[in-house]
Formats: structure tokens, C-alpha cells, sequence
């Protein structure tokens, strides 16, 4: 854990994946979770809205028509 104006903050190796760029999007979601398990990862396709609240636990995974993750995850 790290501490940021006297919040405590996880301190994650992996703050992104961009290995998974192109690759489908369900094989990416089981990779980031496989890593860590604790990650609330969530497939969103291209172009649907989301919050812009910052999730310390969250990962995105955004994807194409393809099924195919269109950008670089990371946590937020």
C-alpha cells in the first residue's frame, strides 16, 4: 500500500495491460483476473457510456465489433 494525502492507496504492479491489445476480449478479462483476482474487470464495448469516477479496483476492458479489445486496459 502507498499513502497519497493521507489516504491509503493499493499499490499494484500492473496498472495496465497493452500486450492485450487485438486479443479477444474474454481471453483479456480471464488474463487480468487470473492475475489478480481482486480486480472488479468489466468487458465494455466501444462507444457505451460509463462513469468518470475513479475505481481503485476497476478495469475496463473495451472492445470492438470483433470482439477484440480496441484499447489498452488499466485500472480506474
Amino acid at each position: 500500500m502507498c499513502l497519497r494525502n493521507n489516504i491509503q492507496l493499493p499499490n499494484f504492479e500492473n496498472k495496465s495491460w497493452p500486450a492485450l491489445v487485438g486479443k479477444p476480449v474474454d481471453e483479456a478479462v480471464e488474463e487480468i483476473r487470473r492475475e489478480n483476482p481482486s480486480f472488479n474487470v468489466l468487458k465494455v464495448q466501444d462507444n457505451s457510456p460509463v462513469t468518470l469516477d475513479f475505481g481503485f479496483n476497476r478495469v475496463r476492458v473495451f472492445y470492438n465489433v470483433d470482439g477484440k479489445v480496441s484499447q489498452t486496459p488499466h485500472i480506474g
